[in-house]
Parts: C-alpha cells; sequence; structure tokens
C-alpha cells in the first residue's frame, strides 16, 4: 500500500518539476534578473551611502534577505499557479477519487513548489557571488529555515488556490499581502533601527522571523531569537497543513 503511495508522491513532484522546467526561461530566469537588479541598485549603488548595518557592509547585510524573498515569492506562485489550474481543468477530482490519501497530494504539490524555491534560492545565491563574498556561520540553521519558510508558502499558495474562483485571484494575495510583508519583513534594514514601538508591530509580520533565521545563519546576526524564530516556522507548518488537509479533504471549492 505504501509503495503505491510512493509511487503517487514521485509522479506528482515529478509532473510538478517537469511543468516549471519545461518552461525555465520564464519561471527561472527573471528571478534572477530581478534578484541582479536588487544587487546592483539596493547593494551597490545606494549601499556604498548607507555603509555599515550590523557590522557587516550593506550589501552583505541585504543578499540573505533577497535569497530569502525569491525562495517565499517562487515556492507561493509555483504551487498557487500550478494548484489552480489543476482545479480549472478539473484534473483535480481525478486525484481526489483515487486511492491515495490526501497528505500524499498536499505533500506532491508542496514539495513541487520548495524545489522550485529552492532552486531559484540557489540561482540567487550563485548570483549574488558576483556582487560580495558569502560567509558562512551555521548551515544547519540555512538549511533549516530555507526548507521550512519554503513549505510554509508552498503550502499558503495551495490554499490560496483552493479559494480563488479565477486566475485573478491568484494575484490577490501576492500584491496585497505577501509583498507588503516581504518588503516590511527586515529583507532591506534592521528592525532595530526603528522606534520601539513600530519594532513591536513588525515582530507581528512572521517573515521578519524568517529573514532573520535566514541572514543568521549567513552573518550570525540576527533581530530576533532564534528559537522564537523556528518555533513561528513550526507553528505556520502546522496551522497550514492543517488548513489545507481539512479543505482538500473535503473538496471545499474543488468539487463542482
Amino acid at each position: 500500500m505504501y509503495a503505491i503511495y510512493w509511487t503517487a508522491f514521485k509522479s506528482l513532484l515529478s509532473k510538478e518539476i517537469h511543468r516549471f522546467m519545461r518552461i525555465w526561461v520564464q519561471t527561472l530566469v527573471p528571478p534572477a534578473i530581478t534578484m541582479t537588479l536588487y544587487f546592483v541598485i539596493f547593494g551597490s549603488l545606494i549601499g556604498s551611502r548607507i555603509g555599515q548595518m550590523g557590522g557587516f557592509t550593506y550589501m552583505e547585510y541585504i543578499v540573505p534577505g533577497l535569497i530569502m524573498m525569491s525562495v517565499i515569492t517562487n515556492s507561493y506562485s509555483n504551487v498557487a499557479s500550478s494548484f489552480f489550474s489543476s482545479k480549472f481543468q478539473k484534473n483535480i477530482e481525478e486525484l481526489l477519487v483515487a486511492p491515495i490519501p490526501t497528505y500524499v497530494i498536499i505533500a506532491g504539490y508542496v514539495m513541487g513548489g520548495v524545489v522550485r524555491g529552492l532552486l531559484v534560492g540557489t540561482i540567487v545565491t550563485i548570483v549574488s557571488l558576483l556582487f560580495v563574498d558569502l560567509h558562512v556561520h551555521h548551515w544547519g540553521i540555512i538549511i533549516g529555515t530555507v526548507v521550512m519558510t519554503s513549505i510554509v508558502f508552498s503550502l499558503g499558495g495551495l490554499i490560496n488556490a483552493v479559494f480563488a474562483g479565477s486566475f485573478d485571484d491568484i494575484s490577490i494575495i501576492p500584491t496585497f499581502i505577501l509583498t507588503p510583508l516581504t518588503y516590511l519583513g527586515g529583507v532591506f534594514y534592521s528592525i532595530s533601527l526603528l522606534p520601539e514601538f513600530w519594532q513591536h508591530i513588525s515582530k507581528i509580520n512572521p517573515i521578519v522571523y524568517m529573514v532573520n533565521a535566514f541572514r543568521y545563519g549567513f552573518l550570525g546576526v540576527s533581530d530576533v531569537n532564534i528559537v522564537s524564530s523556528f518555533t513561528v516556522l513550526t507553528v505556520f507548518v502546522v496551522l497550514l497543513f492543517s488548513l489545507a488537509y481539512y479543505l482538500v479533504d473535503r473538496g471545499i471549492g474543488l468539487r463542482s
């Protein structure tokens, strides 16, 4: 029985990887170009005027945040677009009636998003080496943070796709929620520079914990406690997976 489940998972994952690799010019190249522009404009041009932040050059400081930003956006968009396409084309109904558990369906789509997120993150990291020498403080924290963050936003993309009624609905959450939270998540600045009131407000934003944990893995500095960061990540993984499981298992928004 478990061999069947494993085959189903591998098939879903393979389909997801083939989907974004088939159009790699649209899925992998644009993030690299976008991040290169961020490196040039914010790192080289503006960063030279800002000076040091947290004991590092501005370029060194923002690189981990920019890598994480690319992972977040690509993990989310991959699952949101793929799952909604399956829902729109009625393919998802075939999966729902197939003799495989709901968690296998979710895992297949989510891991597809994780693979794309990590692949884009790796590409952006390689590009960043053209501008700055990256130093690794703790590999375990880097890997743990990026994988869990990618899972969180892949699950978020799946939930968005479940509720979406059209392809336009796929862009609402990224445009009005995800992008503002990302830009206010400490990617380009240390929240310690903010007044105390706004520091407390910033800590409501979960992306602050993800970006800072990832930055700590590279630089060894963080605006928040690392244990708190992994606690937030764990809570979001559990909550979003539970919600995704409930929605898919009940067929909410999926069955005609």
